[in-house]
């Protein structure tokens, strides 16, 4: 069942992007800004944690749980370092994914070749 949840929960995230795409006439970066600053804010405010705990990678996958990612690094580096944590937390937190992504993203610019928008 935790399956189910999971595709349940990270389907509804992203159907709710699809429908910013189609029905307004934000860009899908500012959406993606949009996901990340609602996962900072409902991370922390506490009200995303019940989703993580609910419906796992459903939650912590999307953008939004980036964002929420960021918000509890801040907020255990806080409680570890005080007012330096605030600016290291977040950091070192989602390095890890970071690092991943920018890794990822330069390997396929060398194995593949970008097409021009006609």
């Amino acid at each position: 069942m935790d399956y189910v949840w999971a595709f349940a929960v990270g389907g509804l995230i992203c159907v709710i992007a699809q429908i910013l795409i189609d029905k307004t006439k934000l860009t899908p970066a500012r959406i993606l800004v949009i996901y990340v600053v609602a996962g900072v804010v409902l991370g922390g405010i506490g009200l995303y944690e019940p989703l993580v705990e609910f419906a796992g990678n459903g939650a912590t996958t999307p953008l939004t749980g980036f964002g929420y990612l960021v918000a509890k690094g801040v907020r255990e580096a806080i409680e570890e370092k005080g007012l330096l944590g605030a600016l290291t937390g977040g950091l070192s937190a989602a390095a890890g994914g970071t690092a991943a992504a920018l890794v990822f993203g330069y390997a396929a610019a060398l194995f593949f070749r970008g097409k021009p928008k006609r």
